[in-house]
């Protein structure tokens, strides 16, 4: 399985219709749905899939085809994530309509597009599971922390500011989870 750690876009154009695909790590699906629908008021369409991993490790799927005819849009999206093993990840595509009716064909056939070309874009890189991680630290040592976090490659994740502490919580990798298992235990005082 494979997936992505950062959104891309890209423009594709068939017959006088524009499409702008975007693909994106499945935590950002909800604000990007939301800030292309604010963004683009007058597209004609907004289709969007998703493969994601749920608690079990099972891959949960989902799309909507926002209009178009039914299995044309969010199914040919779904077909190049299942191709390329790609998890954890959403794709959506803003459609201005052009003018020329492509048919279910065409349809199927420029959002497979869409969704290549945006994923060509995209650095694709292995899955690896990831672990939730907490503990809390004094505020003096939270630049060391970022900076270690940085180096191994880790998100800061959701951070608690207490009264005397800063409280974490990580979703790391084995790798990551046991080289800041060590990095912690060399800071000593918690």
């Amino acid at each position: 399985m494979q997936t992505i750690n950062d959104t891309n876009f890209c423009r594709y154009e068939i017959k006088k219709s524009i499409f702008i695909a975007y693909a994106a790590p499945i935590k950002e699906f909800e604000n990007l749905n939301a800030q292309l629908r604010a963004n683009h008021p007058k597209a004609a369409h907004i289709v969007w899939a998703y493969r994601k991993l749920n608690e079990f490790n099972q891959i949960v799927e989902n799309g909507s085809d926002d209009g178009e005819p039914k299995g044309t849009s969010a199914q040919p999206i779904l077909n190049v994530l299942r191709g390329a093993q790609l998890v954890n990840i959403c794709i959506l595509a803003v459609r201005y309509f052009g003018g020329v009716k492509l048919g279910t064909g065409g349809l199927v056939r420029a959002y497979s597009m869409a969704a290549k070309s945006v994923l060509n874009e995209a650095e694709i890189i292995p899955y690896e599971p990831k672990d939730e991680f907490i503990f809390s630290y004094k505020y003096s040592f939270v630049p060391r922390i970022e900076h270690f976090l940085q180096k191994i490659g880790a998100d800061f994740g959701e951070r608690e500011f207490g009264i005397e502490q800063v409280i974490w919580k990580l979703q790391l990798n084995a790798r990551q989870k046991e080289e800041l298992r060590v990095f912690l235990d060399t800071l000593g005082e918690m």
